[in-house]
């Protein structure tokens, strides 16, 4: 049992790993190139509804997925209630944000938001129609049909966005490549799911999910006004450039944590909620998926934050070159972003969404006294802010954690140290070879390889042992 639960893991980690690493590497290939054929203001317009739409998304879901993922005894009638119940509520979101457009437009000033906003509304009600499905092929650990999903469907969407830029349609790119994702991916995993709602729906279901998904949708809803919220401050006291540059900076700093934490959590999530009575064995495979998130995250958050000026000179062009100090800054912020969201996940699994709840009240309220302090400084010190934030989530998030399982501050540090030193030490021989050379060329082809060759190098001196965990994944693969 045990060794076919690893089975699962490590086919479910290769095929989460090939989903996200394909449609994020295409993704991030594409979104390079219509970066240097929009403006940063043009992304500005669209990173401007983020809290919009993230808000509608969170209250369409209402953490029913998750609540889905953790129920033993969960029957197809709990599966039609969710699918129903989202999508009414999708088309009402849908009809609110329609009718405040023009307010949205106006707390702007940027008139052209309010058709923008109509249209990009759309992706809501479109993939409510895909959450259940995909929450369905979570608990059947069959990521194989989520992957193919979701890399057709950013390679379409993502060439027509592609054309549209280059033809001189602005923002309207963005608009229809993002509308079109979403209808593809919701057509395609209609069609590969092969699950059909029932014509069902039962309040009891309801009441049952709706106890532990709506703890996690109002956490949810308050990390995600928090997130969106610096968007909100820069987009209304700043102008819409640097919207655009916090977005594209914020976007590329979250790229390694979110992705990766991403796979991890997204495989380990439904395993370890069927050992959620085995303290012992979940408070190991805590530590080891702790260990292993944060032996690959970091020296990629650091990396790609030392090497920020040749990569956007390189990549991005001269026109982007002031995200360069915000992608270091928020880096250092989001490297830590693996041991919150291992840590978030294991109340989620214990069945603890009460905590989750408490933790995120607390949380937010210094977020916002952190937001308040540095928002008259400009947008560098916001995200300076975000660091500071980020490093007190972490500690408010173990101190839960070790309310539901035995691993507390001294087993994570002992575990996390590790990574941290060889991360630490690598970052320094990567600035060095920085300052030796001026070729931003060779700064960025030549700091990659003297960061890999440094950490692996270092590892390997000092025998660590999540090597030896990425080979056997390797192997089995």
């Amino acid at each position: 049992m045990a060794e076919s639960m690893k089975t699962q893991a490590v086919k479910g980690v290769a095929w989460s790993a090939i989903e996200r690493f394909s449609m994020q590497g295409v993704q991030f290939v594409l979104t390079i190139v219509i970066s240097r054929l929009v403006a940063p203001s043009e992304y500005g317009l669209i990173a401007m509804l983020g809290i919009f739409m993230s808000l509608a998304q969170w209250f369409i879901d209402s953490g029913f997925s998750n609540a889905l993922i953790q129920k033993k005894d969960r029957t197809e009638i709990d599966f039609s209630t969710v699918f129903y119940f989202n999508i009414v509520v999708a088309v009402m979101v849908y009809l609110l944000l329609f009718g405040i457009a023009p307010c949205i437009a106006a707390f702007y000033n940027e008139p052209l938001l309010k058709i923008i906003t109509r249209w990009v509304g759309l992706n809501i009600v479109i993939s409510a129609f895909s959450i259940v499905q995909r929450a369905k092929l979570t608990i059947q650990m069959d990521f194989k049909i989520q992957a193919q999903v979701s890399f057709f469907s950013v390679v379409l969407s993502g060439v027509c966005g592609l054309i549209m830029a280059y033809k001189g349609f602005g923002v309207w790119a963005l608009v229809m490549q993002g509308l079109l994702g979403s209808i593809l991916n919701t057509l395609f995993i209609w069609v590969f799911s092969r699950w059909m709602p029932g014509w069902c729906f039962s309040w009891r279901s309801f009441r049952l999910l709706f106890s532990f998904g709506s703890k996690l949708m109002l956490s949810g809803l308050l990390h995600t006004i928090y997130l969106n919220l610096y968007t909100l401050v820069i987009g209304r006291s700043y102008s819409a450039a640097d919207v655009g540059f916090y977005n594209r900076s914020l976007s590329i700093a979250q790229f390694p944590s979110q992705t990766i934490s991403g796979i991890i959590t997204r495989v380990i999530y439904p395993l370890q909620c069927e050992m959620q009575h085995d303290a012992e064995r979940l408070s190991q495979s805590f530590l080891q998926y702790l260990r292993m998130s944060c032996y690959i995250i970091f020296p990629l958050s650091v990396g790609i934050g030392v090497l920020s000026r040749p990569l956007v000179l390189v990549l991005l062009t001269e026109k982007w070159i002031p995200i360069a100090p915000l992608i270091f800054t928020l880096c250092v912020a989001y490297m830590w972003y693996p041991v919150m969201v291992v840590n978030n996940q294991m109340l989620n699994v214990r069945g603890r969404s009460d905590y989750f709840l408490r933790e995120e009240v607390i949380k937010k309220i210094a977020a916002i006294a952190i937001l308040i302090v540095t928002m008259p400084f400009g947008v560098k010190v916001l995200c300076w802010g975000l660091v500071f934030y980020n490093l007190l989530d972490m500690v408010i998030g173990v101190y839960y954690t070790k309310k539901v399982i035995t691993t507390g501050f001294g087993q994570q540090i002992r575990a996390l140290l590790p990574a941290f030193l060889l991360t630490a030490a690598m970052g320094g021989v990567v600035s060095l070879f920085l300052l030796m050379v001026t070729n931003v060329y060779v700064q960025l082809v030549g700091g990659v390889l003297v960061g890999l060759a440094t950490y692996a190098l270092l590892s390997y001196l000092f025998r660590v042992k999540e090597i030896g965990y990425l080979l056997s994944y390797i192997q089995k693969k």
